[in-house]
């Protein structure tokens, strides 16, 4: 273990950079498959009958089709070894917090020195799992989302960050990011002020055009069975993964205090009904009542509680999430009532709020009283004491007269999407992405940006290597008027297909692809023109590109998919038994081994990959895949048992039997 090193200090504020040491598995690389297929949204349809027309309306606006021109990151696995996560550190008498700017600048640990309490829910390991927008998500600390509903497409990935002095002459980070998708900078600087962590957010929109904008700040806290969070709310809007979008009352409806995690029998999003003209706050408070304290000034109105509840798949998940830590919830802060909405955000704008962070205590009996207001004015009166709104508000005044205040020195460099994007709209007349106090240099571009950089310059893309996937994608007008006038290459016109095919222009992008194939018949044009197609021509389209590029396990699990929703299940087992090793084994490719096998009458196998174990990396937060495949082989062992076929009175049957824990991933209960 290294000591830390000194970056700033002033005032009794120091800013260090340190790490931490904890079993970890990588993010790896970014799977170069474009993510054309769509989001990957609920298996159901939201039920919005209780809800205001107000609230309706944020949830039907903004919604976007797949996340391009960002990629997926699915490179990861579950096999945890030792490692060094570096953090900086921002530190006075009261306040320790811990921020890794690899990873989307969640602040990892906050703690209050003076009591020892870590305030935040700090995870004993960094493990992935499939729950953001790009797949890869881990749990724990404060994170920053922004973009569209669910994790932020930079939550695990770096950002820009430097020191800046404050007016007073302390240090202060601050953080930044391009958001490709929305095409807005995101700003967070963070501070300490006595006991409490402060940080101004700012969004900077550089577009004439009104952008769709979405903002939640989402903060991990212990849970512990006299746990209970409180919101100055009488009422919340509360769906349980079902699709029901309800109005209950706070704190009890149904017979369920829902303010006390522990006592949820499911996983559940609670989104408090805060007044117009409340202070917005939210806490989480142990027994004693002790706990963290989440308030802001009012542009930041939104408050949520979520909880994994008490069934054996929420808990499962919080293992998978924690290798076996302690239960946590989240607490939560947005610019919406609820997450399903956005909200129109004019053109050549900033949005900017502060949030504070702090320990808070309050009388146990009242705030765990059956008297939800008293409680409610218990900590009223603390959140008043401990982050007065003029306070607040002085900060956001302070922040914002130098928000544009040039960074100090850099402590972490992101990628180079903002420093490619200052070109084209330098060459284009247009506004800089981000605002001075946020700039992208050119030092920041990477081999990902080099070849769109000599597209600008040049107004042709570079010669590259077929055998190898693009490394990144452009999308947006300005970009798909120079792929079209460009040299005609394979790259040059995959590249406009996939631009094409992510505005939804189907006939523009299967003939680039097809154009592309003419010049040089790679996996990747074949397999973004397999999904334009069906049936068997997208199976035989995918199997080629597996076969031009038998390395990648997630050809392999798309053509072998695509096989096996065809009909051709022998033909999926046989591109499963010709894969290389590192493929065959692959948690997603025993899965379609499994599935085909028992699709094409091989109980037996089905089921003896089931008993070695089939454990998928990457499952999807509510995907049922691994249960339902249980249930479906336990119907046909039981039927072949018995010498009969399978029928409604065997599945009842296994319906009725408990799926072994390794593969009880359900949020919604044992039904």
């Amino acid at each position: 273990m290294t000591d830390p090193v000194e970056v700033a200090s002033h005032g009794g504020v120091r800013l260090t950079r340190d790490a931490v040491e904890l079993p970890m598995a990588p993010v790896g690389e970014p799977n170069p498959l474009p993510p054309l297929a769509g989001l990957l949204d609920p298996p159901f349809d939201l039920d919005t009958g209780d809800v205001p027309d107000e609230i309706r309306r944020g949830i039907a606006y903004g919604h976007v089709d797949n996340l391009l021109p960002y990629l997926h990151q699915d490179g990861y696995g579950r096999d945890r070894r030792p490692g060094r996560l570096d953090v900086v550190v921002l530190e006075n008498d009261a306040l320790r917090a811990s921020i890794a700017l690899g990873l989307g600048g969640r602040v990892w640990s906050l703690e209050h020195k003076p009591s020892g309490r870590e305030l935040l829910y700090r995870n004993r390991v960094l493990q992935p799992a499939n729950f953001a927008l790009r797949n890869a998500w881990f749990s724990g600390g404060i994170e920053w989302n922004i973009g569209t509903r669910g994790h932020s497409p930079t939550t695990c990935a770096p950002v820009h960050a430097a020191v800046v002095e404050r007016p007073d002459g302390t240090p202060m980070l601050r953080m930044w990011q391009w958001e490709r998708l929305r095409e807005v900078t995101f700003q967070v600087d963070l501070w300490l002020d006595g006991e409490l962590l402060l940080a101004y957010v700012r969004v900077h929109n550089p577009n004439d055009a009104v952008t769709p904008m979405y903002w939640w700040s989402n903060v991990a806290v212990p849970e512990s069975p006299g746990t209970r969070v409180l919101a100055p709310a009488r009422s919340a809007y509360r769906t349980s993964y079902d699709g029901r979008l309800a109005k209950v009352p706070i704190p009890v409806g149904d017979g369920l205090d829902a303010t006390y995690p522990a006592r949820s029998p499911v996983a559940a999003d609670l989104f408090f009904a805060i007044e117009p003209d409340t202070r917005p706050w939210i806490t989480a408070l142990d027994a004693d009542g002790r706990g963290l304290l989440q308030t802001s000034t009012e542009r930041l109105g939104g408050r949520k509680l979520f909880v994994w509840g008490q069934s054996a798949g929420g808990r499962h998940w919080q293992d998978w999430l924690s290798g076996g830590g302690a239960p946590y919830l989240e607490i939560q802060a947005g610019l919406t009532t609820t997450q399903y909405e956005h909200v129109p955000m004019p053109g050549r704008t900033d949005w900017a709020w502060v949030e504070a962070y702090g320990l808070v205590e309050a009388d146990p009996a009242t705030v765990h009283g059956a008297d939800w207001d008293r409680a409610i004015r218990a900590l009223e009166s603390e959140v008043r004491r401990l982050a007065p709104a003029e306070r607040l508000a002085d900060a956001l005044a302070i922040a914002t007269t130098i928000a544009d205040r040039p960074p100090g020195e850099t402590l972490s460099v992101a990628d180079g999407w903002g420093a490619l994007e200052r070109r084209r709209r330098e060459i284009d007349g247009e506004p800089a992405p981000g605002p001075p106090g946020a700039p992208y240099d050119d030092a920041t571009l990477t081999d990902e940006q080099r070849p769109f950089g000599t597209l600008l310059e040049t107004g042709d893309l570079p010669e590259l290597d077929p055998a190898r996937p693009p490394r990144g994608y452009v999308v947006g007008d300005g970009w798909r008027r120079r792929l079209a006038s460009s040299t005609e290459s394979w790259a040059s016109l995959l590249h406009l297909g996939v631009a094409n095919h992510a505005t939804g222009d189907v006939a523009a992008a299967w003939d680039a692809y097809e154009r592309s194939l003419r010049h040089a018949r790679t996996p990747w044009a074949l397999r973004n023109l397999a999904l334009l197609s069906d049936g068997t021509e997208r199976a035989e389209l995918l199997v080629e590109a597996h076969r031009l590029a038998p390395d990648r396990w997630q050809l392999a699990v798309e053509a072998g998919e695509a096989l096996r929703r065809a009909g051709r299940t022998g033909d999926a087992l046989a591109l499963v038994e010709a894969a290389p090793t590192p493929v065959r084994s692959h948690g997603r490719v025993r899965l379609l081994e499994a599935r085909s096998a028992l699709a094409a009458g091989d109980v037996g196998r089905a089921a003896r990959l089931l008993d070695e174990g089939v454990e998928v990396a990457d499952l999807r937060e509510g995907e049922l895949a691994l249960h339902d495949l249980w249930r479906e082989c336990e119907a046909h062992r039981l039927a072949t048992a018995r010498g009969r076929p399978v029928d409604d009175e065997i599945r009842d049957e296994v319906r009725r039997l408990p799926v072994p824990r390794r593969y009880d991933f359900r949020m919604y209960g044992p039904g």
